[in-house]
């Protein structure tokens, strides 16, 4: 006997996106013009959805989204050797201390580069710190911690040399054995440039939303 079908049961039907990348100082009109109208509604096939129309701001965004959404995955998936190549050669990882500070010295929150921070790494010690977990003596990660990042409100300024500001927001969740559980928060301010037509990070700097980590350790990358 077959099953019944769902009582709200509709076919589904799939829709395939174009993406139209509109210059800045672009004519609409002239654009329409041409027969290439970047808002038209009709659809010359029924399953196809007719062309959306983006700025090269919303390109850039689109683009670095899916850059960071990877990132995420990687970490959380431990593939820590393929994450590694998403940074420059000359890349600083910058984890600044965070200090309670009065208003009017706002200024003296974080500590800059060079003074004391909970890490400021190049390449080569990030490659040891992936090495390390191989090796069997990293005991924090031995069983591997469980994370999940979530990446999101990210705001991207170009500048003039091609490189690109990012700056996002991140939750990151740990969960180690049975009962420990860590919960991150904070932003993340990256300088990205393409190599070799890729974006990668040239420098990364971490701000924690709390100004006391009150866990064990911090062995997971952020």
């Amino acid at each position: 006997m077959a099953s019944a079908r769902p009582l709200f049961a509709r076919p589904h039907r799939q829709y395939a996106l174009k993406f139209v990348v509109i210059a800045e100082g672009s004519d609409l009109g002239e654009i329409r013009s041409s027969g290439r109208d970047p808002v038209n509604t009709k659809r010359a096939d029924e399953d196809t959805a007719g062309p959306v129309m983006l700025t090269p701001q919303q390109a850039l965004w689109l683009e670095l989204m899916q850059f960071y959404i990877r990132e995420a995955w990687l970490l959380d998936e431990r593939k820590l050797k393929e994450w590694l190549d998403l940074f420059t050669d000359d890349v600083v990882y910058f984890l600044p201390r965070r200090k309670n500070v009065p208003r009017r010295e706002a200024h003296r929150e974080l500590t800059p580069l060079g003074d004391l921070a909970i890490l400021e790494e190049d390449k080569r010690y990030l490659e040891m710190r992936v090495a390390r977990l191989d090796t069997g003596m990293a005991w924090a990660e031995d069983p591997p911690s469980r994370t999940r990042h979530l990446i999101g409100n990210l705001e991207a300024t170009p500048l003039e040399n091609g490189e690109v500001e990012a700056r996002t927001a991140f939750l990151v969740y740990r969960s180690h054995l049975e009962t420990d559980h860590q919960l991150l928060s904070g932003c993340r301010e990256d300088l990205l440039r393409k190599v070799d037509g890729a974006w990668k990070v040239a420098r990364r700097t971490i701000v924690l939303d709390a100004n006391v980590l009150l866990d064990k350790n911090l062995s997971v990358f952020l």
